[in-house]
C-alpha cells in the first residue's frame, strides 16, 4: 500500500533566561503576521531536528545555542494548528545560565524576552505549548 502524506515538519524552541523570562519573536510574515510566537521554522530535508531548532533560533533571534544541549520537550501536530498546511512541530527547550541579548532577524520583526506571567497572545498553538511547558518544567511559575 502506497502512503501519501502532505505533512510539514517544524521545530520550535523555548528559551528561558536566568531571570525566568521566555524568548518570543514577533512574526514578520503571514500567517499570524505581527503576532508573537516561539522561535522556530521548517526542517530542511537533510537536517537533524535539534539542528533545525538551533538554526531557526539563530536566524530569528541572533542567539546561538549548541544543538547538543537543546532538550526535546514534546511534539505538537493537531490538524489545523498551522493554516498553511498540516504541520507537526517538535519543541525543544533550554534554560540559560547567563543572560543573552536577542536581536530580530530573518522573518522575525522583533525578538523580546517576556515574563512568564505577562505573555502576549501567541500565534499557532504556542500558548498551549508554553502552558504545557510551564506545567511540566516550571510548575512553581504558575503560582507567581
Amino acid at each position: 500500500m502506497a502512503i501519501q502524506q502532505n505533512i510539514l515538519l517544524a521545530c520550535d524552541t523555548i528559551v528561558i533566561s536566568p531571570d525566568r523570562k521566555i524568548l518570543l519573536i514577533q512574526r514578520k510574515n503571514p500567517p499570524f503576521q505581527g503576532c508573537w510566537a516561539l522561535p522556530g521554522g521548517f526542517a530542511e530535508d537533510d537536517e537533524d531536528l535539534a539542528q533545525t531548532a538551533q538554526r531557526e533560533l539563530l536566524e530569528e533571534t541572533s542567539i546561538s545555542l549548541n544543538s547538543d544541549e537543546l532538550i526535546q520537550f514534546g511534539t505538537y501536530g493537531k490538524p489545523g494548528r498551522d493554516p498553511r498546511a498540516r504541520t507537526v512541530s517538535v519543541v525543544y527547550y533550554q534554560f540559560l545560565e547567563k543572560a543573552m541579548e536577542a536581536r530580530a532577524d530573518d522573518d522575525a520583526a522583533e525578538a523580546q524576552w517576556f515574563p512568564l506571567n505577562a505573555l502576549p497572545t501567541l500565534a499557532f498553538d504556542h500558548g498551549v505549548v508554553v502552558r504545557d511547558f510551564i506545567q511540566a518544567q516550571m510548575p512553581e511559575a504558575l503560582t507567581e
